[in-house]
């Protein structure tokens, strides 16, 4: 299932590589919802699609489409918790902004080859 939705990048971080086929990188949009304050809402980029970022920088309009991805994870001591991540799959430059790069090729991407390994501690 796929959403979409524009702001302006507030924070981006660098790629980070969690094993030897998997990378991450995150980064953060302010997005106005017409109230009295602006959200803060984390994404994240994976594989290929880390040097998608790139071309922006900090303070860009840009329009985001991504997938709502979710998993169960049980501790080492039977403890059940959930985890949500907003998963990129294009990017470009808001069309309010103007003209931009477009990255991506706008079908849904597969899942990582090897999801993120958690430790005994939740990685947050």
């Amino acid at each position: 299932m796929g959403y979409r939705t524009n702001g302006k990048i507030y924070a981006m971080f660098d790629t980070e590589q969690k094993t030897e086929r998997f990378r991450i990188r995150e980064f953060v949009l302010e997005i106005s919802d017409g109230g009295r304050f602006e959200q803060y809402v984390k994404f994240q980029l994976t594989g290929d699609r880390c040097e998608s970022l790139d071309p922006f920088s900090k303070g860009d309009e840009i329009e985001v489409e991504f997938n709502l991805r979710g998993r169960e994870w049980t501790s080492p001591s039977g403890d059940v918790r959930y985890f949500n991540s907003l998963d990129v799959w294009t990017l470009q430059a808001s069309s309010q902004a103007g003209a931009g790069s477009s990255a991506g090729s706008g079908e849904e991407p597969p899942m990582p080859e090897e999801p993120p390994h958690f430790g005994e501690e939740p990685p947050f």
